[in-house]
């Protein structure tokens, strides 16, 4: 019965998955309210939540649903009562979920979803792929993607205070690779669950829940120079969270030992070239820049873990470093327009006045293999869109 966390596990760590990591962040977190639905390969977060409720573990109300759509929906309902949620889902789960997924940040209601990032069909594909997730990257959610087992649930921890903010309010999104990361058992080390909810994370407070006593309609038909208001108020929102985000970072080292930034730099120092990735392709990317300097090429890693907002850091660090090349792995393709982490640094880049050579790799798409071997041969690569094994 695993019905309290044992000073053992508190001292030594545990050996667990990226989705039982997940699990056990939420059961820290102290939601209220859980609601949804198994799809692979995100399933084991849902079914180990329901086994630790059920060993009475937390005190939640865990809702099992009849789809991803009803899952977000009950969130909804519970976080316009002033609740603390949660969900999981993945790839067509969250293409199901689309319609409350945009509800959800227009409704300015902070839950925190963990998505197990996976392919698109069709045809039927259950590997890792990022589209899915970057296909909601306009719906106002924070986007967080996660490269160790270890900090998925730091991830997820830092998640509900950044989303509960009350200068913020939207939902977060913590994002995984689906079986490079869910299933894969790597060690992880608990944080103080005391310390966490007494220091960390305050009490939940939403500022327009419904309530009796004040009573007021939420989601009701606006008039176009209020729904502007309304947009332009989430962007404000959006903006904000991005000081937010690094205040919690920051008090997260200080509470719990574990340093994390919206852009993680390895050996940039000196570094010529660069190499931009997200999930566990940069974690993959750190012992190809570990080689390629034994080769004596001077590379650099820039682990992209925050995806929205977009954090601006990345066209400093660029700009800032002697490289003149960037090579950007995109496990996503955007239809016609190429690589989607590719299109933002290109972008801001610009905007910037900064020129680089950008050489956008599209790698790893449906769960394709990709080594630390593959990863230094990019760098041999000139400027433009190239896909690796094509």
């Amino acid at each position: 019965m695993m019905t309290t966390q044992t000073e053992l596990e508190k001292d030594r760590g545990l050996f667990v998955t990226g989705c039982e990591a997940a699990a056990r962040a939420v059961l820290v977190a102290k939601p209220s309210v859980i609601a949804a639905y198994p799809i692979t390969p995100q399933t084991e977060i849902v079914e180990k939540l329901s086994r630790f409720i059920g060993e009475e573990r937390h005190d939640c109300q865990y809702i099992a649903v009849e789809s991803e759509h009803s899952a977000l929906a009950a969130c909804i309902g519970a976080s316009s009562c002033g609740a603390r949620t949660f969900t999981a889902t993945s790839s067509h789960g969250l293409l199901y979920m689309a319609e409350m997924v945009h509800w959800a940040a227009i409704g300015r209601l902070p839950i925190v979803m963990a998505n197990a990032n996976r392919a698109l069909g069709s045809g039927w594909n259950i590997w890792a792929d990022h589209l899915d997730s970057l296909s909601m990257r306009d719906s106002g959610w924070l986007q967080f993607y996660t490269s160790t087992v270890q900090e998925v649930y730091d991830t997820i921890l830092i998640a509900f205070r950044a989303a509960e903010n009350e200068d913020v309010m939207l939902p977060a999104m913590v994002c995984l690779d689906g079986f490079l990361l869910t299933h894969i058992n790597q060690p992880l080390h608990l944080i103080d669950e005391k310390r966490y909810q007494e220091e960390f994370l305050d009490e939940i407070r939403i500022p327009h829940a419904l309530n009796f006593d004040a009573p007021h309609t939420l989601g009701t038909l606006v008039v176009p120079t209020d729904n502007y208001k309304i947009q332009h108020n989430r962007k404000v929102s959006m903006d904000l969270v991005k000081d937010v985000i690094k205040d919690a970072e920051a008090e997260f080292l200080r509470l719990f030992g574990r340093e994390y930034h919206p852009v993680m730099e390895y050996r940039t120092d000196n570094a010529e070239v660069l190499i931009v990735a997200m999930g566990t392709l940069a974690k993959e990317a750190e012992d190809a820049i570990d080689m390629l300097r034994f080769r004596g090429v001077k590379a650099g890693l820039l682990q992209l873990r925050q995806f929205r907002p977009f954090p601006d850091e990345i066209v400093d660090i660029i700009s800032g470093s002697k490289a003149e090349k960037v090579v950007i792995i995109d496990r996503d393709y955007s239809g016609g327009c190429g690589g989607i982490i590719a299109q933002e640094i290109k972008a801001r880049l610009y905007d910037a006045g900064v020129m680089r050579e950008i050489v956008n790799v599209i790698a790893g798409l449906g769960g394709q293999d990709i080594t630390a071997e593959d990863i230094t041969k990019m760098v041999e690569i000139e400027g433009g869109e190239f896909w690796w094994g094509i």
